[in-house]
């Protein structure tokens, strides 16, 4: 158990990191400084708009995809 325990705290780490990340790279570009030097031409809020809005194309499936990873993130 000790392995899974290690495993699952380092994962819970990369995600908050990504997440971290993606929050600045949202607020550089919402601020006007266009993208993050380390990125490319990669637009994370055309991203993030893209996702939901397949999300929300999907209707109740999307819906309880959001819920289920929603769930796992607050579980942590």
């Amino acid at each position: 158990m000790d392995v899974l325990t290690k495993v699952r705290n380092w994962a819970a780490g990369l995600a908050d990191v990504g997440v971290s990340l993606a929050a600045l790279a949202i607020i550089i570009e919402v601020l006007g400084m266009c993208v993050m030097p380390f990125m490319g031409d990669v637009s994370v809020i055309s991203n993030v708009s893209s996702i939901m809005g397949s999300l929300g194309a999907e209707g109740l499936i999307g819906s309880i995809a959001v819920w289920i990873l929603w769930s796992i993130w607050e579980r942590k």
